[in-house]
């Protein structure tokens, strides 16, 4: 019969790591952001495993993000299973954090059995290669992050436009794009800037937004 007992979870602002003991063998559940700090929190974690620990599995079906800094994580877990001469495996990886895992180049059904990215020679093609796709991955994690950082302010300025002009979610959409088009202003400007003007005393929009808010209603308006 095998026994199995769970143990504090350990946690950062982001990331939550539970877990339990089953017999020798660890099972820790990380939930939420795998992101910079994440990977000294592991370290602390496998710390405080038991002595008889002999194999430590990750179920990673819970972190829906993950930046480059997951690839530390990453290394953490190599280097315990290095240290320790002990089977260590991750899986369940999903969404977001898969497609992290292939831009890296690495093994989306375990990536601990892939080598840990190492530089190349400079100016090799293997090494040009690597270095494009880290370029990309870096890419696509910031625009996931500005794009979840703008969202809040944008659904309240859909909701200012909804609420004033009678539109549609759609329409409320297609205007603050188009106002942005006609601006050449960032979206999330042309909505903070919306939002800002319906709080008390918030000032107007500058003129441009002004402006191209105006003719976008205008362009709505006639349709």
């Amino acid at each position: 019969m095998t026994s199995a007992a769970s143990f504090p979870p350990g946690r950062h602002d982001s990331l939550v790591i539970g877990g339990r003991m089953d017999a020798d063998r660890a099972l820790l559940t990380p939930r939420g952001e795998l992101v910079r700090g994440c990977a000294q929190m592991l370290a602390e974690k496998l710390a405080e495993l038991p002595a008889g620990t002999a194999r430590v599995d990750l179920d990673m079906s819970g972190v829906h993000f993950m930046d480059t800094a997951g690839l530390e994580f990453l290394d953490v877990l190599r280097e315990h299973a290095r240290r320790r001469s002990m089977p260590v495996t991750t899986g369940r990886w999903s969404g977001q954090p898969r497609r992290i895992l292939e831009l890296a180049g690495l093994d989306t059904t375990d990536p601990l059995r892939s080598p840990a990215p190492r530089p190349s020679p400079a100016g090799s093609a293997v090494a040009l290669e690597r270095e494009e796709r880290l370029h990309l991955l870096q890419e696509e994690v910031e625009q996931l992050r500005q794009a979840i950082a703008s969202r809040p302010v944008i659904d309240q300025a859909r909701g200012i436009l909804m609420a004033t002009y009678g539109c549609s979610s759609d329409e409320a959409w297609h205007i603050l794009r188009e106002a942005s088009q006609l601006s050449n202003t960032k979206l999330r400007t042309v909505a903070e800037s919306l939002t800002a003007c319906a709080e008390a005393e918030g000032a107007p929009p500058p003129p441009e937004v002004r402006t191209a808010l105006a003719r976008a209603l205008a362009r709505r308006a006639a349709r």
